[in-house]
Protein backbone atom coordinates (compact mmCIF):
# COMPACT_ATOMS: atom_id res chain seq x y z
CA UNK A 1 0.00 0.00 0.00
CA UNK A 2 1.64 3.50 -1.04
CA UNK A 3 1.66 5.83 2.06
CA UNK A 4 -0.39 8.70 1.60
CA UNK A 5 0.70 11.88 2.20
CA UNK A 6 0.62 15.57 1.71
CA UNK A 7 3.71 17.57 2.39
CA UNK A 8 2.14 21.51 4.00
CA UNK A 9 3.28 24.76 4.82
CA UNK A 10 6.20 27.05 3.43
CA UNK A 11 9.21 28.18 5.36
CA UNK A 12 8.81 25.38 7.75
CA UNK A 13 7.32 22.20 5.98
CA UNK A 14 5.57 19.08 7.59
CA UNK A 15 4.05 16.18 6.25
CA UNK A 16 0.38 15.18 7.21
CA UNK A 17 0.35 11.09 6.96
CA UNK A 18 -2.91 9.36 6.38
CA UNK A 19 -2.89 5.01 7.71
CA UNK A 20 -5.10 2.83 6.51
CA UNK A 21 -6.27 0.11 8.44
CA UNK A 22 -3.21 -1.38 10.04
CA UNK A 23 -0.60 0.20 8.34
CA UNK A 24 2.19 1.82 10.31
CA UNK A 25 4.58 4.67 9.37
CA UNK A 26 8.13 5.15 11.68
CA UNK A 27 9.79 7.95 12.23
CA UNK A 28 12.87 9.14 14.12
CA UNK A 29 12.40 10.20 17.51
CA UNK A 30 11.70 14.11 17.71
CA UNK A 31 10.30 14.10 14.53
CA UNK A 32 6.94 13.52 15.50
CA UNK A 33 3.79 16.07 15.47
CA UNK A 34 0.09 15.04 16.03
CA UNK A 35 -1.89 12.23 15.76
CA UNK A 36 -5.52 10.95 15.59
CA UNK A 37 -6.73 8.79 18.15
CA UNK A 38 -7.09 5.71 17.07
CA UNK A 39 -3.10 5.73 15.86
CA UNK A 40 -1.06 3.65 18.13
CA UNK A 41 2.40 5.08 19.25
CA UNK A 42 5.50 2.72 20.24
CA UNK A 43 9.05 3.22 20.70
CA UNK A 44 11.41 0.63 20.00
CA UNK A 45 15.54 0.58 19.69
CA UNK A 46 14.86 -1.82 16.48
CA UNK A 47 14.55 -0.60 13.22
CA UNK A 48 11.37 -2.42 11.13
CA UNK A 49 11.04 -5.87 10.22
CA UNK A 50 13.25 -5.67 7.22
CA UNK A 51 16.06 -4.80 9.18
CA UNK A 52 16.07 -7.16 11.67
CA UNK A 53 13.62 -5.73 13.75
CA UNK A 54 10.64 -5.81 15.29
CA UNK A 55 9.25 -9.37 13.35
CA UNK A 56 11.27 -12.21 13.29
CA UNK A 57 13.59 -13.15 9.79
CA UNK A 58 12.79 -15.85 7.58
CA UNK A 59 15.29 -18.29 8.67
CA UNK A 60 16.18 -16.87 11.81
CA UNK A 61 14.92 -19.73 13.81
CA UNK A 62 12.60 -19.64 17.06
CA UNK A 63 13.93 -20.73 20.31
CA UNK A 64 16.63 -19.12 22.02
CA UNK A 65 18.76 -19.24 19.32
CA UNK A 66 16.21 -16.72 17.76
CA UNK A 67 16.13 -14.42 20.42
CA UNK A 68 19.80 -14.01 20.82
CA UNK A 69 20.13 -13.31 16.58
CA UNK A 70 17.89 -10.74 16.47
CA UNK A 71 18.47 -9.44 20.23
CA UNK A 72 22.67 -8.90 18.54
CA UNK A 73 20.88 -7.79 14.99
CA UNK A 74 19.14 -4.70 17.19
CA UNK A 75 22.47 -4.33 19.34
CA UNK A 76 24.32 -3.54 16.11
CA UNK A 77 21.49 -1.56 14.57
CA UNK A 78 21.58 1.07 17.88
CA UNK A 79 25.63 0.31 17.87
CA UNK A 80 26.16 2.07 14.52
CA UNK A 81 23.27 5.11 14.94
CA UNK A 82 25.18 6.17 18.52
CA UNK A 83 28.65 5.99 16.02
CA UNK A 84 27.03 8.10 13.38
CA UNK A 85 25.25 10.51 15.87
CA UNK A 86 21.78 9.82 15.07
CA UNK A 87 18.36 8.89 17.60
CA UNK A 88 19.15 5.47 19.51
CA UNK A 89 15.14 4.68 19.02
CA UNK A 90 11.86 4.74 16.37
CA UNK A 91 8.61 5.57 16.76
CA UNK A 92 5.93 3.41 15.49
CA UNK A 93 2.34 4.72 14.38
CA UNK A 94 0.27 2.06 13.33
CA UNK A 95 -3.74 2.80 12.37
CA UNK A 96 -6.09 0.38 14.53
CA UNK A 97 -10.26 0.91 14.00
CA UNK A 98 -10.52 2.59 10.58
CA UNK A 99 -8.38 4.92 8.83
CA UNK A 100 -5.60 7.73 11.03
CA UNK A 101 -3.72 10.57 10.73
CA UNK A 102 -0.31 11.32 11.81
CA UNK A 103 1.93 14.38 11.37
CA UNK A 104 6.02 14.68 10.88
CA UNK A 105 8.42 17.61 11.13
CA UNK A 106 11.61 18.53 10.50
CA UNK A 107 14.08 20.58 12.87
CA UNK A 108 15.40 22.90 10.78
CA UNK A 109 13.17 25.50 8.88
CA UNK A 110 12.77 24.49 4.98
CA UNK A 111 11.63 22.06 2.97
CA UNK A 112 10.67 18.72 2.70
CA UNK A 113 10.35 15.71 0.23
CA UNK A 114 8.89 11.96 -0.17
CA UNK A 115 10.84 9.42 -2.30
CA UNK A 116 9.14 6.64 -3.88
CA UNK A 117 11.31 3.76 -3.58
CA UNK A 118 10.41 0.29 -6.34
CA UNK A 119 13.26 -2.01 -4.56
CA UNK A 120 15.99 -1.21 -7.49
CA UNK A 121 17.63 1.67 -5.96
CA UNK A 122 18.66 3.09 -2.76
CA UNK A 123 18.79 6.05 -1.68
CA UNK A 124 21.43 8.16 0.86
CA UNK A 125 20.86 10.97 2.23
CA UNK A 126 22.45 13.56 5.21
CA UNK A 127 23.06 13.10 8.59
CA UNK A 128 19.47 13.87 10.35
CA UNK A 129 17.39 13.82 6.83
CA UNK A 130 15.33 11.34 7.92
CA UNK A 131 11.94 12.19 8.85
CA UNK A 132 9.60 9.22 8.71
CA UNK A 133 8.94 6.31 6.57
CA UNK A 134 6.49 3.35 5.32
CA UNK A 135 7.47 0.22 7.43
CA UNK A 136 8.59 -1.85 4.42
CA UNK A 137 11.21 0.81 4.02
CA UNK A 138 14.65 0.19 5.77
CA UNK A 139 16.91 2.62 7.56
CA UNK A 140 20.93 1.75 7.40
CA UNK A 141 23.61 3.98 8.05
CA UNK A 142 26.40 3.97 5.46
CA UNK A 143 29.81 5.28 5.60
CA UNK A 144 31.46 7.55 2.63
CA UNK A 145 34.01 9.45 1.52
CA UNK A 146 37.07 7.72 2.33
CA UNK A 147 39.78 9.38 4.43
CA UNK A 148 39.09 12.97 3.04
CA UNK A 149 35.48 12.46 3.94
CA UNK A 150 36.24 11.86 7.51
CA UNK A 151 38.65 14.99 7.44
CA UNK A 152 35.85 16.82 5.62
CA UNK A 153 33.22 16.08 8.39
CA UNK A 154 29.95 16.35 6.79
CA UNK A 155 28.62 13.96 4.44
CA UNK A 156 30.98 11.22 5.47
CA UNK A 157 28.05 8.98 7.79
CA UNK A 158 24.95 9.09 5.70
CA UNK A 159 21.53 7.56 6.03
CA UNK A 160 20.41 4.73 3.60
CA UNK A 161 17.10 4.05 2.82
CA UNK A 162 16.41 0.59 0.78
CA UNK A 163 12.87 -1.37 0.37
CA UNK A 164 9.65 -0.64 -1.43
CA UNK A 165 7.60 2.29 -0.46
CA UNK A 166 7.64 6.18 0.61
CA UNK A 167 9.98 8.11 2.88
CA UNK A 168 9.86 11.56 3.78
CA UNK A 169 13.26 13.65 4.29
CA UNK A 170 13.93 17.58 5.42
CA UNK A 171 16.18 19.76 4.85
CA UNK A 172 17.10 23.44 5.44
CA UNK A 173 16.47 26.27 2.89
CA UNK A 174 15.18 25.63 -0.06
CA UNK A 175 16.13 22.14 -2.69
CA UNK A 176 16.86 22.28 -6.18
CA UNK A 177 17.00 18.60 -7.93
CA UNK A 178 20.41 18.13 -10.27
CA UNK A 179 21.57 15.22 -11.97
CA UNK A 180 24.94 15.60 -12.76
CA UNK A 181 25.05 13.85 -15.93
CA UNK A 182 23.16 17.19 -17.10
CA UNK A 183 26.87 18.91 -16.04
CA UNK A 184 29.30 17.03 -17.46
CA UNK A 185 28.65 14.15 -15.62
CA UNK A 186 30.29 15.88 -12.16
CA UNK A 187 29.30 18.95 -9.90
CA UNK A 188 30.98 20.27 -6.63
CA UNK A 189 29.06 21.13 -3.80
CA UNK A 190 29.39 22.37 -0.14
CA UNK A 191 29.38 19.64 1.62
CA UNK A 192 26.85 20.43 3.95
CA UNK A 193 24.70 21.34 0.88
CA UNK A 194 24.07 17.52 0.07
CA UNK A 195 20.85 16.32 1.33
CA UNK A 196 20.15 12.95 -0.72
CA UNK A 197 20.91 11.47 -3.72
CA UNK A 198 19.99 8.14 -5.47
CA UNK A 199 22.32 5.02 -5.35
CA UNK A 200 24.55 4.66 -8.93
CA UNK A 201 25.64 8.89 -7.89
CA UNK A 202 29.55 8.58 -6.66
CA UNK A 203 29.90 10.64 -3.65
CA UNK A 204 33.22 11.75 -2.89
CA UNK A 205 34.91 14.48 -0.81
CA UNK A 206 38.26 16.72 -2.12
CA UNK A 207 40.16 19.02 -0.78
CA UNK A 208 39.63 22.94 -2.12
CA UNK A 209 42.67 23.21 -4.37
CA UNK A 210 46.51 22.17 -4.45
CA UNK A 211 48.92 23.47 -1.57
CA UNK A 212 49.36 26.61 -3.59
CA UNK A 213 48.72 30.24 -2.88
CA UNK A 214 45.31 30.24 -4.46
CA UNK A 215 44.57 27.07 -3.06
CA UNK A 216 45.41 28.49 0.41
CA UNK A 217 43.07 31.59 -0.27
CA UNK A 218 40.02 29.52 -1.02
CA UNK A 219 40.87 27.43 1.91
CA UNK A 220 41.10 30.57 4.18
CA UNK A 221 39.16 32.89 2.62
CA UNK A 222 36.91 31.31 0.71
CA UNK A 223 34.48 30.35 3.91
CA UNK A 224 34.18 26.86 2.44
CA UNK A 225 37.24 25.17 4.64
CA UNK A 226 39.11 22.45 3.18
CA UNK A 227 37.01 20.20 1.40
CA UNK A 228 34.01 20.20 -1.26
CA UNK A 229 31.55 17.30 -1.97
CA UNK A 230 32.13 15.85 -5.30
CA UNK A 231 29.27 13.89 -7.37
CA UNK A 232 29.40 11.98 -10.45
CA UNK A 233 27.26 9.59 -12.56
CA UNK A 234 23.81 9.92 -13.99
CA UNK A 235 20.67 9.88 -11.31
CA UNK A 236 18.74 12.12 -9.13
CA UNK A 237 20.52 14.90 -6.65
CA UNK A 238 18.80 16.67 -4.04
CA UNK A 239 20.67 20.20 -2.35
CA UNK A 240 19.86 22.63 -0.17
CA UNK A 241 20.20 26.31 -0.48
CA UNK A 242 21.02 26.80 3.28
CA UNK A 243 23.91 24.70 5.66
CA UNK A 244 23.57 24.03 9.35
CA UNK A 245 27.21 26.23 9.81
CA UNK A 246 25.83 28.92 7.89
CA UNK A 247 22.96 28.79 10.11
CA UNK A 248 24.69 28.44 13.23
CA UNK A 249 27.48 31.14 12.32
CA UNK A 250 24.45 33.77 11.18
CA UNK A 251 22.72 33.00 14.75
CA UNK A 252 25.59 33.65 16.57
CA UNK A 253 26.47 36.87 14.69
CA UNK A 254 23.06 38.23 15.48
CA UNK A 255 23.65 37.56 19.33
CA UNK A 256 26.84 39.62 19.40
CA UNK A 257 30.15 37.52 17.92
CA UNK A 258 30.80 36.58 14.81
CA UNK A 259 32.38 33.06 15.30
CA UNK A 260 33.38 32.42 11.60
CA UNK A 261 35.57 35.48 12.08
CA UNK A 262 37.28 37.08 8.78
CA UNK A 263 39.22 34.47 7.60
CA UNK A 264 36.30 31.86 6.46
CA UNK A 265 35.58 28.05 7.52
CA UNK A 266 39.13 27.50 8.26
CA UNK A 267 39.76 29.39 11.04
CA UNK A 268 36.46 29.06 12.85
CA UNK A 269 36.29 29.96 16.49
CA UNK A 270 32.87 27.85 16.31
CA UNK A 271 33.17 25.19 19.56
CA UNK A 272 29.40 24.61 19.83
Amino acid sequence: MTLQQEIVGNAMQMAVVSLGPGQTVYCEAGKFLFKTTNVTMETRLSGPSGSGGGAQQPGAGGGMGGMLRQAMGTAMQVGQRALAGESLAFQYFTSTGGEGTVGFAGVLPGEMRALELDGTRAWFAEKDAFVAAESTVDFGIAFRGGRTGMSGGEGFVLEKFTGRGTVIIAGAGNFIDLNPADFGGRIEVDTGCVVAFEEGIRYGVQRVGGLNRQGIMNAVFGGEGLSLATLEGDGRVILQSLTIESLANALKKAQGGDKQGPTGGLFSTHTG
